[in-house]
């Protein structure tokens, strides 16, 4: 910047007066930390509802609607609730089974827009808008569906801790090959255990159920 000679400078060694051009960016620093700040605080419950992201939920207990055989039920849950926990203990629909609590049994299979999970290893939240089917809702107005009545025919339960995971198994494996194979039926049951070792009652009741004639005896299953 040149300086004017009729303007008399400051005196030798005397400071410098005005803004330099490091405390303007120092200040411009500060001023813009403090607005973000400032903006954090009173936009983050806007952010929250924001449409064009993911929605935040919680900390503290929030409501939820989940569609559920055909149903809207509505709860007051914990953000972090798996979903068989609330389809357990908010909806009391205990058919779905805690067994191994870690996604490796299939005891707590359900059907989640059409295609088999383990409600043990999903958030309730995450399954909101989604259609749920659990074993409750395979009965229709009081009739047992295809894959129950072959599963009592059949005595392809012991214990009885794997039989609603199977079955969830078996009609999503009949809603996606209703004329499978043995070997197909033994792929799509793999994920789930039967401790008690009834698989061989529980391929005959899917090939019943698929409208095959079952297996004649255990050999080969």
């Amino acid at each position: 910047m040149n300086h004017d000679p009729d303007v008399p400078g400051p005196p030798p060694g005397a400071p410098r007066s005005g803004v330099t051009r490091r405390s303007f960016i120092q200040t411009l620093g500060v001023s813009a930390a403090a607005t973000a700040l400032a903006e954090h605080a009173s936009g983050a419950a806007e952010s929250r509802r924001s449409a064009d992201g993911p929605q935040i939920l919680g900390p503290d207990p929030v409501e939820v609607t989940l569609r559920i055989n055909g149903q809207d039920m509505k709860a007051t849950i914990d953000p972090s609730a798996t979903l068989l926990e609330v389809l357990r203990l908010d909806f009391d629909l205990t058919g779905s089974k805690e067994v191994c609590d870690r996604g490796s049994c299939g005891g707590c299979s359900v059907l989640l827009n059409g295609k088999l999970i383990v409600s043990c290893m999903m958030l309730a939240v995450d399954a909101i808008g989604a259609e749920i089917t659990t074993i409750e809702g395979l009965e229709k107005d009081g009739k047992l569906d295809p894959v129950q009545e072959a599963f009592i025919k059949h005595d392809a339960m012991q214990c009885g801790y794997c039989t609603p995971g199977l079955v969830m198994a078996t009609r999503w494996l009949l809603n996606e090959a209703p004329k499978p194979t043995l070997d197909e039926i033994k792929k799509y049951l793999s994920g789930n255990i039967c401790r008690c070792g009834t698989y061989s009652n529980v391929f005959n009741a899917a090939l019943e159920a698929s409208g095959q004639p079952p297996i004649l005896d255990a050999k080969g299953a």
